[in-house]
């Protein structure tokens, strides 16, 4: 690893990751409609969607900074250049490059969400996040 890696902030935030998706899941637990009539629910999903899209975007800049790789011209290519490295297979990073997309969506479009599609993503994208974690562990792994 390139010592300007800061691998505690990258282990911190995998941690904080962990936190995030156990609140996920247990938001899967609910239908629809029912996180449909709870703001809180609805909050709670929008919101721990986005801090998991934004912890990744985060974990992804501080090791293409810190490893001098080429610069990222939008977040959803920190994702591209990631697997151009060697540290995410392809499938993950077209993925993370959607999620990182959604996040912006999260952020700077959220009157136009589509709670149903949020949902889905939910139900059949969350265990991308955990694949995740377990490349950049091995990555930091591989590293001194």
């Amino acid at each position: 690893m390139n010592p300007l890696v800061d691998k505690e902030q990258v282990i911190l935030r995998l941690q904080r990751l962990k936190e995030y998706l156990k609140i996920l899941k247990l938001l899967k637990k609910f239908s629809l409609k029912e996180i449909e009539k709870d703001p809180f629910k609805t909050g709670a999903l929008l919101h721990y969607l986005q801090l998991s899209a934004e912890i990744s975007i985060d974990i992804g800049q501080i090791i293409i900074s810190a490893e001098n790789f080429s610069i990222p011209q939008d977040s959803a290519q920190i994702f591209v250049i990631l697997n151009k490295e060697k540290i995410l297979p392809a499938n993950l990073a077209k993925t993370f490059s959607s999620v990182a997309r959604f996040r912006n969506l999260l952020v700077h479009e959220y009157v136009k969400v589509d709670l149903n599609r949020v949902y889905q993503y939910l139900k059949s994208e969350l265990d991308q996040f955990e694949y995740f974690s377990q490349a950049i562990a091995k990555y930091l792994k591989k590293q001194k």
